[in-house]
């Protein structure tokens, strides 16, 4: 062995001396795997290790992206395959231990053949793994969100006898003369599964369009054109502005629209309506636009021009019937329909009774068929037959409907039936936030107050029966028009609600009797500007009369009779007080958020059932009378951005409130906001706080409210002597503050945040309104989750980032073209900028890899925006600004002007001059 390890010495010094002469390198990295193998095979083992840790961290990032509903970056996904051959193509222990160490030089030869080639492949492997190593360090993205699909898939199911219609639908379409079709039939016959089918259809033929749109109109009592407006706006990726006027939205909407190939579906058209008052340009025959309606009334669709390509949609054939009812039966049930041990098929004949008592509509069919599905007895299929037999025989349209779909309701336990009709309080085609629903089954005592999850679960029982519809992040549900009509003709024959939502109403029903038999009463989402009954209601348990936003009063002795009385909505109208409320005893769910109340009822204590008070955004409240610390049922008291604000620490007196679970709060005193600081009760229960008028407050230190460990919002406002907000690091705790507005700061000039793990770290959105001292808000390249930024009236912005020459960068390389990127700003969707007249940048030129929209107003001194031939917005959909403001802009080429007129949408002066 001294021998051989001599010769290896002899060999390395050998190896060096030809490297030192300049001869190739091959030569002595041949040689250096023959002698370094047991150096190599051991920095081999380190690689492995080092891989497959890195390795486990890339999929670890890419699973969290793909929880963001983004897709595998290619390259990373490139790099994951090669890492998996490598390590699968491993180097073995055991041919390593095979390795003979000769003892002598004569019997070397072979030994060294093997050395030679076993060490090859080591130094080989070795540096693939040390790049793939190096490879996988590099990478600071993992996932990217693919451009929009033209086509949104739309909910799929088994048709039947469907085939002719769509047929004639495809040779429509097909025609450039019938750029409008319409589908007409009754209720239920299956002109929206039609739809769906042929929305999916287009998937195929999504090269000839730029996209699809699905618009649910359901204008059976208006049209709701904020509503459509807000579906287009989805589907072209365009930013909603609310604060705009309908007539603005729908010109820049028709605007963006014509410069596509569009295909429009409209399902649901009770009235026709004009279609440039929503936004859809009329389609001509130079482009491939179509739009297709579905309606029950012939003469809409002529009205909305399809009178040349009309489609009627049949009620079902007896044997395409036959095979739906069929198709939503369990396998059991299919069984006991096609045998019968003793030859008399009972089972069978009920049912084809049943289906024939449907009147082959495709609705009624469906509905029943899972109501019946999975009955044992033959006398519950007998009494099926019964209840879906009487006023059968002619089958008009959907009222003729409601006695099938009544068997659907009869099949629920009496919780659910109750559950169910009260969703029909709200208005047609309107979705309803689970949570508000069950805080008020909670409040009626419905459910128990201790079990919110049985609410949950009932809806998703409901949703499971089709007679709830869940949207896409399955947070609020809607009744189908057609099923709430029916829940509307239920609650009629048992005469215990009185609903009126949504229809545009300008006084009360003064309906006696129906009030004085009514349970629950709706007039939400109307025009009513006072109410002056005196109702006699002592069975009223639920009154919701919110979205009334010119309601003011109420006549004083209006809650007089209401003993029964549990729930009680009044949220965003214009009501300044409330009336005698002594009767009250059993309110549990009081909403006066967005209202104008200046003051709580003296006696307002008196509601001690009171579990849920909203007083958020009461802009006029001078004065509770106290009356908050009373009401010992509290779990949830919101008094965010209100106008009455704990201004004494010795106001803060709700300590008492053990069993509070939600707490908005606003301070208006720097030593209240001291206490809650502290580990005080009402800390852990902080949801939203709102500062405002706090005088002498010169700093806030955000480290410092970490007691409020459910802090989800913060409301900075008129704080005149704030000087500096600090933004922290804290390890000890994960933030989760995600809205922050800082609003009339006159003296804010110092905003610090932290390098890491800093409390705005999940911050999502940021306003920030005349605050004259900020010249400039670079700290928020440090908000990496930062979704929305709105920045107006700051006299003194100069600049949004002011650029440090010295500044470093996070970047990546662009393989492609070499270009560096900055990684800053990776979630940013929405830049709006208003009345900022001294503002002269946003930024230096980056790639913004997310921003879909960008709104100038009043910065007459912004020559540039932050874009350049080297940087991409893919995701850019609009640039929203007066045409002077345009063409004024400065730009690296003329190119990028042709490019970007594409995104821009004027803001006329009219619409400048009505904003303010």
């Amino acid at each position: 062995m001294p021998m051989m390890q001599f010769i290896f010495k002899v060999v390395t010094a050998t190896c060096s001396c030809i490297s030192a002469t300049g001869l190739p390198a091959a030569i002595s990295e041949e040689a250096a795997a023959v002698l370094c193998l047991e150096t190599n095979w051991s920095n081999l083992k380190i690689a492995t290790e080092d891989l497959e840790a890195i390795e486990a961290w890339v999929t670890g990032q890419v699973a969290a992206e793909i929880n963001q509903l983004k897709e595998c970056d290619p390259r990373v996904a490139l790099w994951q395959k090669r890492v998996a051959r490598q390590l699968n193509e491993e180097v073995t222990e055991e041919e390593y231990n095979k390795l003979d160490r000769c003892h002598s030089l004569c019997n070397c030869t072979p030994n060294l053949s093997h050395r030679y080639r076993l060490g090859k492949r080591i130094a080989e492997k070795l540096k693939d793994l040390n790049e793939l190593v190096n490879e996988g360090k590099e990478f600071r993205e993992f996932g990217w969100k693919p451009l929009e699909d033209p086509v949104e898939p739309r909910p799929k199911a088994r048709t039947f006898g469907m085939e002719s219609v769509m047929a004639q639908l495809h040779e429509y379409f097909d025609n450039k003369e019938k750029s409008i079709i319409g589908i007409w039939g009754q209720g239920g016959v299956g002109k929206t599964t039609l739809l769906n089918m042929f929305n999916n259809e287009l998937k195929e033929r999504s090269g000839e369009f730029n996209v699809v749109i699905w618009i649910d109109v359901s204008n059976y009592q208006r049209l709701n054109v904020v509503n459509i407006q807000r579906m287009i706006t989805d589907r072209l990726g365009l930013e909603w502005n609310g604060k705009d006027e309908a007539d603005t939205r729908a010109r820049v909407l028709a605007k963006n629209l014509r410069k596509k190939n569009f295909v429009i579906l409209l399902d649901d058209v009770w009235e026709g309506f004009r279609l440039e008052d929503v936004g859809i340009p009329e389609p001509g025959a130079d482009k491939k636009c179509r739009i297709i309606l579905a309606s029950r009334d012939k003469h809409v669709c002529v009205e909305m021009g399809a009178q040349k390509s009309l489609i009627e949609m049949p009620l079902l054939d007896d044997q395409a019937a036959w095979e739906l009812f069929r198709n939503n039966l369990t396998a059991d049930d299919l069984t006991a329909i096609d045998d019968s041990p003793d030859g008399e098929n009972v089972i069978g004949g009920y049912a084809v009774d049943i289906a024939r008592n449907c009147g082959r509509l495709p609705l009624a069919l469906k509905v029943i068929g899972r109501a019946v599905a999975g009955l044992k007895d033959p006398k519950e299929w007998c009494d099926a037959v019964e209840a879906t037999k009487a006023g059968l025989e002619d089958i008009d349209g959907v009222d003729k409907m409601f006695l099938r779909l009544k068997y659907s309701y009869d099949r629920l336990n009496l919780e659910l039936k109750e559950f169910f009709l009260y969703c029909t309080l709200f208005p047609g085609n309107s979705w309803i936030k689970k949570d508000q629903l069950v805080d008020y089954w909670v409040a009626e005592g419905v459910i128990p107050n201790d079990r919110p999850g049985k609410g949950r679960s009932n809806i998703r029982l409901l949703a499971s029966a089709c007679l709830l519809q869940y949207n896409d992040s399955q947070s609020e549900v809607k009744l189908h028009h057609i099923i709430r009509q029916w829940g509307l003709w239920l609650t009629t024959k048992q005469g215990k609600f009185l609903v009126k939502s949504g229809m545009d109403l300008k006084d009360a029903p003064d309906e006696a009797e129906r009030w004085r038999e009514a349970k629950r009463i709706s007039l939400m989402s109307n025009d009513i500007r006072d109410i002056k009954i005196i109702p006699e209601c002592k069975y009223l348990q639920t009154l919701l009369l919110q979205n009334n936003p010119n309601l003011a009063k109420l006549s004083p002795k209006f809650f007089r009779s209401m003993s029964s009385l549990r729930v009680l909505d009044l949220s965003y109208t214009a009501i300044t007080e409330l009336p005698e409320c002594d009767a009250l005893v059993e309110l549990a769910h009081l909403n006066l958020n967005h209202t104008r109340i200046v003051r709580l009822p003296e006696n307002f204590y008196i509601l001690k059932q009171l579990m849920h008070l909203d007083l958020s955004v009461t802009s006029a409240l001078k004065n509770t009378s106290d009356n908050c610390s009373k009401l010992l049922e509290l779990r949830v008291l919101n008094l965010f951005r209100s106008n009455y604000g704990i201004r004494d620490v010795n106001d803060l007196n709700i300590d008492s409130l053990e069993k509070l679970e939600f707490l908005g709060i606003a301070i208006h005193a720097q030593d209240v906001l001291a206490k809650l600081k502290k580990k005080h009760p009402l800390a852990r229960s902080t949801h939203r706080l709102s500062l405002k008028h706090c005088r002498g407050m010169k700093s806030i230190q955000i480290s410092e409210l970490k007691k409020m460990v459910h802090l989800e919002e913060l409301y900075i406002e008129s704080c005149n002597d704030l000087k500096e907000l600090i933004a922290d690091a804290d390890e000890q705790r994960a933030a989760c503050l995600q809205v922050l507005t800082l609003a009339v700061l006159p003296n804010l000039d110092t905003v610090s945040v932290g390098k890491v793990s800093h409390y705005f770290q999940i911050l999502r959105d940021l306003t920030i309104d005349n605050c004259h001292k900020l010249d400039n808000v670079t700290w928020v390249l440090q908000l990496k989750s930062l979704e929305r930024l709105e920045i107006s009236h700051c006299d003194g912005m100069i600049h949004v980032v002011r650029e440090m020459q010295n500044e470093i960068q996070e970047v990546t390389e662009d393989g492609a073209n070499g270009v560096m990127h900055c990684r800053e700003f990776p979630k940013l969707k929405s830049i709006v900028l208003n009345s900022l007249n001294l503002l002269e940048s946003i930024c230096g030129v980056r790639e913004f890899s997310c921003l879909e929209s960008i709104r100038v107003e009043g910065c007459p001194k912004l020559k540039r925006l932050p874009v350049s031939q080297n940087y991409r917005m893919l995701k850019l959909k609009q640039i929203c600004g007066s045409d002077e403001w345009w063409k004024q802009l400065i730009w690296e080429e003329e190119t990028m002007r042709k490019k970007a007129d594409e995104y821009f949408i004027q803001i006329s002066e009219v619409e400048l001059e009505n904003r303010y």
